[in-house]
């Protein structure tokens, strides 16, 4: 089926993250359970990033999810279910490069603000995401004077923060209580970010995989898929693509990473084929990719585009950090010390997450050694995490000099 272009084909990404209930109210914005990794569900956590797409429509003045004879769509939405867990961060944050608001999720029978709120938070304003929608969720679990409380706790929380002025939606997503509440915050609070078309292409990989089925015939094979979404440009069916930094190849005794070089087959955006994709929303990218190439995610983190068309591809950096005065995430309030030789920090580029070896430290710079390559452009805000207490931890972030 053919996905034809609508008044509202216009798509936003948006990013649902912090515990506690984030499939549940994925599933009750979009009828759609994003928990399909076998590790998730036993575990009831999400390691992978999840993806659902949904039409907000307008019945009379309540907003919906669903299409009915009087309804009218109103906004196409692409939401990424991000782990929560303090253990994920680095996947959180990888993610982040291909939103343009995001939901931060609070439970109404805890304390607020949690370590990790503080730290997913800090992560928003350091990306930059402006546009947050705060959702105070399992107000079925408290009294009415414990979900006031909690309330007034996370106003205090985000005064003088980026979401000082963000919307506050009590739900319980558990019973679908207020969600239609939720769904006008995100139609009237998160306006569609303005896209240049006409920009070369640049696609940030999230997913790569193979939907093969084992024992298939090899003349119904079809190639690896790749999942993601569009900075900027369009993509068209038949489109030349070309994948950095590629694959590795070891030649005489040196590891060099090769360029990808395809041709996408089909495009696919909310379920649906599709002649061209353009930013906003998460796309899937069939290809002529052998299957191989693509399973487990092997390609997540790099960028698609026209050839000779994509960023630099970099093996060491030289970084100018601008370091938090305290590190996020943790129970303890510690001063974030400056960035030493020799220590290993966790990087995150667009939708790239690296290990970076720190060589030589200068005045207002260091230089890292990467053990996986990343392709950025000079532009790119990077993240910067550190190894406290046996994980990784938000201390700031760093330009590209």
């Amino acid at each position: 089926m053919v996905w034809s272009a609508t008044s509202i084909d216009v798509k936003q990404t948006l990013f649902i993250i912090r515990m506690h209930g984030k499939t549940t109210l994925l599933f009750a914005l979009t009828n759609k359970w994003t928990d399909t990794h076998s590790e998730e569900i036993k575990r009831g956590i999400t390691i992978r990033l999840g993806y659902a797409d949904a039409v907000i429509y307008k019945d009379k003045n309540i907003y919906i999810n669903k299409k009915t004879k009087t309804s009218k769509p109103v906004r196409k939405v692409s939401f990424i279910d991000a782990p929560g867990h303090e253990s994920l961060m680095a996947t959180m944050l990888a993610g982040s490069a291909i939103m343009d608001a995001a939901i931060l999720l609070v439970a109404a029978n805890e304390p607020c603000p949690q370590p990790q709120t503080k730290e997913h938070l800090m992560a928003l304003e350091i990306i930059g995401v402006k546009n947050i929608i705060i959702v105070q969720n399992k107000i079925d679990l408290v009294t009415e004077e414990q979900a006031k409380k909690n309330y007034q706790e996370i106003k205090n929380f985000t005064k003088g923060t980026i979401a000082e002025t963000s919307p506050i939606i009590p739900v319980s997503a558990q019973h679908n209580v207020n969600i239609d509440a939720l769904l006008e915050a995100i139609v009237n609070f998160i306006p569609t970010p303005k896209r240049d078309p006409t920009k070369s292409p640049l696609m940030f990989i999230a997913r790569s995989f193979d939907i093969n089925k084992p024992g298939q015939e090899v003349e119904n094979l079809v190639g690896g898929v790749l999942g993601g979404s569009l900075k900027q440009g369009k993509l068209k069916i038949n489109d030349e693509i070309e994948i950095r930094p590629g694959i590795k190849e070891i030649s005489h005794g040196k590891v060099k990473w090769v360029p990808l070089k395809t041709k996408i087959t089909d495009l696919k955006t909310g379920g649906f084929s599709v002649n061209e994709v353009q930013p906003g929303g998460s796309i899937g990218v069939l290809t002529e990719l052998d299957p191989s190439l693509v399973k487990s995610d092997s390609l997540l983190g790099h960028i698609a585009g026209h050839p000779n068309n994509l960023p630099e591809v970099y093996y060491e950096l030289n970084l100018k950090p601008h370091l938090l005065d305290r590190v996020i995430g943790t129970k303890e309030e510690l001063k974030v010390d400056p960035i030493k030789k020799t220590e290993q920090l966790l990087l995150n580029v667009n939708s790239a997450t690296t290990v970076g070896l720190v060589i030589e430290l200068h005045k207002d710079s260091f230089h890292v050694i990467l053990k996986l390559p990343v392709c950025a452009s000079k532009t790119d805000r990077i993240t910067i995490s550190r190894i406290l207490g046996g994980r990784f931890r938000l201390i700031g972030y760093a330009e590209i000099i």
